[in-house]
């Protein structure tokens, strides 16, 4: 009979590293009729979004805002900056940087990209090397990914700034925080980033549908300079509107604005460093239960070994095909709990995909949250047989609790 119950009955908990979890206020928030777009509240409202975006940003420059996801921010950013035939470089550590690199081709620009594998961050003698080559200054900008999303690694945007410093090179420097921003620090202008790109389906706990562009004053420049800028792509209008609908170069996405302002709001009740602090703390909870649940022949494994390299926001895992799959399917259909699949660890069409899962823990989430999430994955774990160690769930409670 207990093999018979329905236990994914109830709200489903989705722990993918995005879209996130959607706080009830973001909700509540976009439940509403469709507002005048031409005055009144979303207009007043629209305005005061932008001092708390680039709080979360740590910045005092510009933000343009689009309706596009991950994709159309990588295009939007370069579309400012790069033209055609222009160089970027690209250090990859996972899937993201190549995609990048791919949209930045797309627009006719020569991309280098230097492959650092899935399981660490980037080899900064092999990015010197290649700046140092450039002695006629073609490369335009060197695109960063601050978090790979698949791999779960987290690279040292600082010391790429100080490596560019330090070989005076000028080229912009590029930062993709899609995967990072509103959930570990990130000090847009302290560190040097001329260009930042980010989205609302993370860390800013908003349904997917918003990307942003942040940018300096040397960026700007280069835009001004630039032969042609498409008027859909172009941030210039976005940033220094004289009319409403220049925010979005058409009808503004009002109820995405709506849920943006809410979540905005609870990150400043939260306080940012108290965001951030929250997500790290998570983060070592995952990690020791998934240290634990790896020994005594178990074959789970973190796919970052130096957790001073891995996200706060997303745990990439392996742990061996089918077994992967497996245990996502398992969880989904009998828990109501839904991990992420193991992107761009494998080739799409091998069996090695199913060997790896993800877990996001980005936005919305508190410690009760991860505690069931751990609890749903030792109990998939169990009814799947798949060897672990035990003991697991304890070890995360304790670093809630204690810290350590």
């Amino acid at each position: 009979m207990a093999d018979t119950v329905n236990l994914a009955a109830g709200r489903p908990y989705l722990a993918i590293p995005g879209p996130s979890v959607l706080p009830d206020q973001v909700l509540q928030a976009m439940h509403r009729p469709s507002p005048n777009i031409y005055a009144g509240e979303l207009v007043e409202m629209t305005e005061g979004l932008i001092p708390d975006l680039q709080r979360v940003a740590r910045t005092r420059h510009h933000v343009a805002i689009y309706i596009a996801n991950g994709h159309g921010i990588w295009e939007a950013a370069l579309a400012n900056v790069i033209a055609p035939g222009d160089r970027v470089l690209v250090p990859g550590t996972g899937h993201f940087g190549l995609g990048w690199a791919q949209v930045a081709r797309g627009l006719g620009a020569e991309a280098e990209l230097l492959e650092h594998g899935k399981h660490s961050h980037w080899d900064l003698a092999q990015v010197a090397q290649s700046l140092k080559a450039d002695s006629a200054h073609r490369i335009k900008a060197v695109l960063a990914v601050h978090v790979d999303t698949s791999s779960s690694v987290r690279n040292d945007i600082p010391a790429l700034r100080a490596l560019m410093d330090e070989l005076k090179h000028p080229a912009l420097l590029m930062a993709d925080c899609v995967a990072s921003l509103g959930c570990e620090q990130f000090e847009m202008d302290t560190w040097g980033v001329d260009v930042m790109v980010t989205a609302s389906q993370k860390g800013l706990m908003v349904p997917a549908g918003l990307g942003f562009v942040f940018f300096n004053e040397k960026a700007d420049a280069i835009r001004s300079a630039m032969p042609r800028v498409s008027c859909y792509w172009d941030w210039q209008p976005r940033a220094r509107p004289q009319q409403y609908y220049q925010y979005f170069n058409g009808t503004a996405p009002s109820h995405h604005l709506y849920g943006l302002r809410a979540a905005l709001d609870l990150i400043q009740a939260e306080g940012l460093e108290n965001v951030w602090a929250r997500h790290q703390r998570l983060a070592q909870a995952i990690w020791a239960a998934c240290e634990v649940w790896g020994q005594d022949g178990g074959p789970l494994r973190l796919n970052v070994s130096d957790p001073a390299l891995r996200s706060h926001a997303v745990t990439s895992l392996q742990i061996g095909a089918p077994d992967g799959s497996r245990l996502r399917d398992w969880l989904e259909h009998n828990l109501g709990l839904t991990l992420g699949i193991g992107l761009g660890m494998a080739p799409a069409n091998s069996a090695a995909r199913h060997g790896y899962f993800r877990l996001g823990h980005m936005g919305h989430v508190n410690g009760q949250m991860v505690m069931g999430l751990l609890g749903g994955i030792e109990t998939g774990l169990q009814a799947l047989k798949i060897p672990h160690g035990s003991g697991a769930v304890g070890a995360a409670a304790s670093v809630l609790a204690t810290g350590q």
